[in-house]
């Protein structure tokens, strides 16, 4: 049997670095990946420089100035991270290397994926609606707390009460505020303290933790829970840059557990302060409508006159009206008697009495009168209307 063996392809390294350059970049443009931090360097520079290993293999790996100073966290060997970036081939010495954009502790990463889905179902289901914020009462008297007993969340929040509103009782249901259940009793405390007849408002809350402690407040039945409360609930949960599904479905978020506490009482010192000035304000009103009325009353003192004065005026000025009326109807009735005369001459002059007087006369044959000749014949007889006296006449010959 034979062989042909062909020789390969003299290439020089930087071709070969490029190629595997070429092949790897364009083939892992991202990439996440899990593993234990190592030789973590940051020098003058502020690049990131450390090893990513577990316990078969290891990596280089670079993060640059920009995306370093974004951490949320200070990286430090041992801790077990999730990097995301790309793959590439440094070529000055051909080693391969992970430069990475993005790295969170190992765990957060599947923990805000469940938080950013939780919240996005529960947005689009409206139980972050502003309209669904049902307002705190201005006095409680009683309110609930649902947290741990023994948690100094609890004691901060005693301790607010008993300094700023002596009198109000609080009703604890304490619960488990992490772990597997502590959910189930959050949700569980919020509706024993709804099944509550004199509950005025709800405080929710524990203190500061990390975001696996915190996450029994990410929980949908927490969540829901405290939407479905009628009484209206506050969140206090952590610190103030800690947020969770519980702070964005509850009525009022509080930053911390004190803070609730001093947001769902009022302080009686400022209550106080607030009536002193109320009262020096209505002071100040009540003597300025006094100091009104009484110059008014002085301009009504100057202006009342005597009742006799005053009927005397009225006499005076209804002889005046009086005197007007009769010259007016006395010229009324003058020129009324003036067009009545003008009127009965005009009648007069129209009259057929006045136009007989003037020589002329009504001929009439039986009830019709005649107009012309050709209205009558020969023999017939007519009466004749004169200004004084009446004629009975024949015709005896036309014309």
């Amino acid at each position: 049997m034979r062989y042909d063996h062909q020789k390969p392809e003299l290439i020089k390294v930087a071709d070969l670095v490029g190629a595997l350059q070429e092949l790897v970049e364009e083939n892992f443009v991202e990439v996440l990946v899990q593993g234990e931090l190592s030789n973590v360097s940051r020098p003058g520079s502020g690049h990131l420089y450390f090893t990513l290993k577990d316990k078969s293999a290891q990596i280089r790996c670079a993060m640059f100035r920009g995306q370093a100073r974004a951490l949320s966290f200070a990286p430090e060997n041992g801790i077990e991270v999730i990097c995301r970036g790309r793959v590439s081939v440094y070529p000055q010495r051909g080693d391969l290397q992970l430069i990475v954009d993005g790295m969170e502790p190992e765990g957060v990463g599947s923990l805000q994926q469940a938080f950013e889905e939780v919240r996005s179902r529960l947005e689009v289901e409206g139980l972050f609606a502003r309209e669904r914020k049902k307002p705190l009462p201005s006095f409680p008297q009683v309110i609930g707390v649902v947290t741990s007993g023994t948690g100094a969340a609890f004691q901060d929040i005693c301790q607010i009460l008993q300094r700023r509103a002596v009198g109000v009782t609080l009703l604890l249901r304490s619960v488990r505020v992490q772990g597997k259940e502590a959910a189930t009793e959050i949700a569980a405390g919020i509706a024993d303290l709804n099944r509550q007849s004199d509950v005025d408002v709800i405080i929710v809350g524990r203190g500061g933790g990390s975001k696996e402690d915190l996450w029994a407040f990410n929980e949908e039945i927490v969540a829901r829970a405290i939407a479905t409360s009628a009484i209206p609930v506050v969140s206090a949960v952590g610190h103030e840059t800690d947020v969770t599904i519980a702070d964005l479905v509850a009525d009022l978020r509080a930053p911390t557990p004190s803070a609730a506490a001093e947001l769902v009482v009022q302080n009686r010192l400022e209550l106080e302060r607030h009536l002193d000035q109320l009262v020096l304000r209505l002071g100040r009103q009540m003597r300025w409508q006094t100091s009104l009325l009484e110059s008014r009353l002085s301009g009504l003192e100057k202006r009342l006159k005597s009742p006799t004065v005053r009927l005397q005026q009225q006499k005076d000025e209804l002889d005046r009206l009086f005197q007007r009326l009769c010259l007016e109807m006395r010229r009324l009735c003058e020129n009324r008697s003036h067009r009545l005369n003008m009127l009965n001459s005009r009648l007069m002059a129209l009259s057929p009495t006045a136009v007989l007087r003037r020589g002329y006369a009504i001929v009439q044959h039986g009830d019709n009168v005649i107009f012309s000749s050709t209205e009558v014949n020969r023999n017939d007889d007519l009466q004749v209307t004169l200004a004084q006296g009446q004629l009975k006449v024949k015709v005896t010959e036309k014309m």
